[in-house]
């Protein structure tokens, strides 16, 4: 699979209802049983048949800092961006990391919006990976997390 923006998402950032600049933006993992890369018309993070997040020991969502989004004129796009994420000491789970969910936190589950499926970075863990006890730093793709056309 490859990375990929949920309609809901493109649906606010078109009427201004995700603002990368001043809204909580997080990241969080699934694993291997999630339906959340086959589901992109789903609406909020509880809308997935099975989110099925990551189980690892020291394991928890996180907020993205630095969030900026840029325009690349030579691309013709826009980009969105923020600092890497490292998971820290981050434990086996009961299957494999197959990838990250980036969303709109507004508090329940009920509530957050999807907004990009990543399962490709631009370095550090290929997904699917195994926590090892390590760190695991998602280091996002050098032309950022997502690019809008």
């Amino acid at each position: 699979m490859a990375n990929f923006i949920y309609n809901e998402a493109k649906n606010q950032i078109l009427l201004g209802g995700i603002d990368f600049s001043s809204d909580d933006i997080r990241v969080l993992l699934v694993m291997s049983n999630t339906t959340a890369d086959t589901e992109d018309d789903k609406d909020t993070l509880d809308d997935f048949t099975t989110l099925d997040e990551y189980d690892g020991a020291n394991y928890g969502r996180a907020e993205l800092a630095n969030e900026a989004v840029n325009e690349d004129a030579g691309n013709d796009r826009a980009e969105f961006d923020a600092d890497n994420v490292t998971f820290s000491t981050l434990g086996v789970g009961t299957r494999q990391c197959q990838a990250a969910i980036v969303y709109k936190h507004v508090g329940a589950d009920n509530a957050n919006i999807p907004i990009v499926w990543v399962d490709t970075v631009g370095s550090g863990p290929t997904f699917p990976f195994d926590g090892n006890g390590g760190d695991i730093t998602l280091q996002w793709n050098a032309e950022g997390i997502m690019q809008a056309a």
